[in-house]
C-alpha cells in the first residue's frame, strides 16, 4: 500500500466500526424484502400524512412487478422514472429491480429536449411520471422509442381528508390529460397486473446494472452513470456503520431528490434496506422542511450548506426541540467553517446532542464514500472514507501520489465505484483506472488534500462546474444549447454568488452580426433556454458582449468574466 493511501481509520475514532464490511449479495429488492420479513409492520415510510408498513411496501412493489412484465418489460429493459420523491416512485424503482430491468432516474422537471436525450440515451421502452409532466413527454414521445408512459397522480396516494385540499388547491392547476390520450393511468397499471400468470421475478445477481443516474462526468458532459445491486446495498451498509447511533425504525426526512444520488442511494435505499422509516418529501422550502423535522421527531436529516443557513433565520425554529436529531449531514457544497460553527451552536441552543457532519462523493460512487466522524472534527476537513473504501491524493491525471499535505486530485475507490459510463468507453477509460495496486480508482477531478492520519480536505474542483441549491450545473452542456441558437455566435456560462442558492447562473452572450443586442433578443433566448433546460439550471441574467475574452490558445476566457464580475458586485457593496 502507498505511503498516503488511506485503508477506512474509521476504526481508530469510532470505536467497535469495523475497518472491513460483508455485504449483501443479493437485489435491492431482495434486502428490502429481507428486512419486510423482520420487520413487517414497521413504518417504511410516511407520505402527507399516510404511512405505509413494509408488508404493504413489498406487496405493492409486486403488484408493479407484475403490471411490468404484462405490459412487455424484460429483463435488461431500462424504465425511465421521472418522479419526485413520492410513493408510486418507490414501488417503481423497486418493481424494475424486481423484474431484472435498470432504473433510469431522471429529474421531472428537466426541459423537454432533456427528456428526450435521457429517454434515447437510456433506450428506455417504459417511462413513468406524475400527470402534471405528461405535456412534456407527449411532445418528445416521438423521437423516442417509448412504447408505454403511465401516469401517476399525487392525488391517489393521500388519504381522503387532505386529497379534498390538494385537489382544491394544487390539483387545481394539473392540466387535465384527454381522455383518448395513449398513457396507462396508475389504477389501470395496476389493474393489469392480475392477468400476470407467469414467473415475473427475475434471477439478477449483485453485479448486474440496476440503475442510471446522470451527472457531467470529469468533462462536464452529460454521462449516464451505471450502478449496479451492490454498489446500492454496499452503500447503504456503509452508511449505518459510519452512523453507530442507528437503530431499526429511526426516521429520516427523505427530502433530497430520487434522481439524485444522494437521496436515493442513502435517504431511500439505506433506510429502507436497513429498517429505516423514510419522510417522502415531494417538494420542500426551509420553512417545511423545519415543521416536518420536528413534526416526525426526524432522526436523521441531510442538506446542502445554503438549506441550513436557512434554518438559521427560520422565526418557527425559535424553541424547537431538536433532541430527536442524531446525524446532520451537510453534502453538495463546501460547508464554510463559520457556518458549521453557527449551526453547531444552533443545534445545541435547540437541545441536539450532536454536531453537523460533512460528507463528501461523487455520483461515480453512488454518493457520499466519505464523512467526518462523531466524535472527532478536524477544521476544514470533509472526514475520512467509509469502511472498505480507499482514497488517495495523486498529481492530476497520473497515479502518482503526492505528499501528505500537498494538494492533488481526489481518486476513489471501494465496492460503491460504478461499473462505468453507459455507451461511453472513452469516458470510463478516462474516469475509471486500474492501478498496481488492483483497485479500481475513480478519478473525480477534485482537488483536495490529506493529513497524516488520513483526513480529507476539499480544496475545489479542478472541473467546470456551477453548484446551486446542491444541483450540479455544467457550463458547457449550457453553452452548446446556447450556441445552437440560430442568433447566437458565441456564449459563455459563469456562475454568480448567490444568499440562497450558493450560485445562480448567468449567460455571456456574443450575437451574430445584424442581431440587435436589446430586450426582445434577450426574451427570445430565454424562452428559447427554458424549452431546453431545467429549471434550476436556467439563465438569471443575460448579458451581451460584442467580445468575448479569449485565452492564449484561443478558448473563451471564463475566469475573465468571473473576476469581472466579482468585481462589479463589490463596487455594488455599500
Amino acid at each position: 500500500m502507498a505511503e498516503n493511501q488511506v485503508k477506512t481509520p474509521w476504526i481508530d475514532y469510532l470505536g467497535d466500526v469495523p475497518a472491513h464490511l460483508d455485504y449483501f449479495q443479493g437485489t435491492m429488492y431482495e434486502a428490502v424484502e429481507k428486512i419486510a420479513q423482520q420487520y413487517p409492520n414497521h413504518i417504511a415510510f410516511d407520505f402527507m400524512g399516510k404511512s405505509t408498513t413494509y408488508r404493504t411496501l413489498i406487496t405493492r412493489i409486486n403488484e408493479c412487478a407484475r403490471s411490468l412484465r404484462t405490459i412487455g418489460v424484460r429483463k435488461g429493459d431500462r424504465v425511465t422514472i421521472a418522479m419526485p420523491n413520492c410513493p408510486q416512485a418507490i414501488y417503481m424503482f423497486y418493481a424494475v429491480n424486481l423484474v431484472g430491468g435498470i432504473a433510469n432516474m431522471i429529474h421531472p422537471l428537466s426541459a423537454e429536449k432533456e427528456i428526450e436525450f435521457y429517454l434515447n440515451i437510456s433506450q428506455s421502452v417504459t417511462a413513468i411520471t406524475l400527470d402534471q409532466f405528461y405535456d412534456k413527454f407527449e411532445r418528445i414521445r416521438s423521437n423516442t422509442k417509448i412504447v408505454n408512459i403511465v401516469i401517476a397522480s399525487v392525488k391517489d396516494e393521500l388519504s381522503r381528508p387532505i386529497r379534498a385540499g390538494y385537489m382544491l388547491t394544487e390539483g387545481r392547476k394539473i392540466q387535465k390529460i384527454p381522455a383518448d390520450a395513449p398513457v396507462i393511468r396508475w389504477k389501470e397499471f395496476l389493474a393489469l397486473g392480475k392477468h400476470c400468470f407467469y414467473n415475473y421475478k427475475a434471477e439478477s445477481t449483485a453485479d448486474e446494472t440496476a440503475v442510471i443516474l446522470y451527472s457531467g462526468g470529469t468533462t462536464g458532459t452529460t454521462k449516464g452513470i451505471m450502478l449496479s445491486n451492490l454498489n446500492f446495498n454496499a452503500l447503504g451498509a456503509q452508511v449505518i456503520a459510519a452512523n453507530q447511533m442507528f437503530r431499526p425504525g429511526d426516521k429520516m426526512l427523505a427530502a433530497m431528490p430520487l434522481f439524485h444520488g444522494f437521496g436515493l442511494g442513502v435517504c431511500i435505499h439505506t433506510m429502507l434496506s436497513q429498517g429505516g422509516r423514510c419522510i417522502l418529501v415531494p417538494r420542500f422550502t426551509a420553512k417545511s422542511y423545519a415543521k416536518l423535522i420536528t413534526k416526525y421527531r426526524c432522526n436523521f436529516i441531510a442538506g446542502v450548506p445554503t438549506l441550513y443557513e436557512a434554518l438559521l433565520r427560520l422565526p418557527s425554529m425559535k424553541g424547537a426541540d431538536l433532541s430527536c436529531l442524531k446525524g446532520v449531514f451537510s453534502g453538495g457544497d463546501s460547508l464554510s467553517i463559520e457556518l458549521k460553527k453557527k449551526f453547531d451552536r444552533f443545534l445545541a441552543d435547540h437541545e441536539a446532542a450532536i454536531q453537523v457532519r460533512e460528507g463528501y462523493g461523487t455520483t461515480e460512487t453512488v454518493t457520499a464514500c466519505c464523512l467526518t466522524p462523531r466524535d472527532r472534527y478536524k477544521e476544514g476537513s470533509i472526514g475520512l472514507p467509509f469502511p472498505d473504501t480507499f482514497i488517495k491524493i495523486v498529481k492530476p491525471g497520473t497515479d502518482e501520489e503526492v505528499p501528505y499535505g500537498t494538494e492533488g486530485e481526489i481518486l476513489l475507490a471501494g465496492p460503491t465505484v460504478m461499473k462505468g459510463y453507459l455507451d461511453n468507453e472513452e469516458e470510463t477509460a478516462q474516469t475509471l483506472r486500474t492501478h498496481a495496486d488492483g483497485l479500481t480508482w475513480v478519478y473525480t477531478g477534485d482537488l483536495g488534500t490529506m493529513d497524516d492520519e488520513g483526513f480529507i480536505y476539499f480544496r475545489g474542483r479542478a472541473k467546470r462546474m456551477i453548484i446551486s441549491s446542491g444541483y450540479n450545473i455544467y457550463p458547457g452542456q449550457l453553452e452548446n444549447i446556447l450556441d445552437a441558437h440560430e442568433k447566437v455566435q458565441m456564449s459563455c456560462i459563469i456562475g454568480v454568488p448567490d444568499p440562497y442558492r450558493m450560485q445562480v447562473v448567468k449567460a455571456f452572450v456574443m450575437l451574430k452580426p445584424g442581431v440587435p443586442a436589446d430586450e426582445a433578443t434577450k426574451e427570445e433566448l430565454l424562452s428559447y433556454c427554458r424549452h431546453h433546460i431545467a429549471k434550476y439550471a436556467m439563465p438569471r441574467d443575460i448579458e451581451f458582449r460584442e467580445e468575448l475574452p479569449k485565452t492564449l490558445v484561443g478558448k473563451v476566457a471564463y475566469r475573465v468574466l468571473e473576476e469581472e464580475e466579482a468585481e462589479k458586485r463589490k463596487q455594488q457593496q455599500p
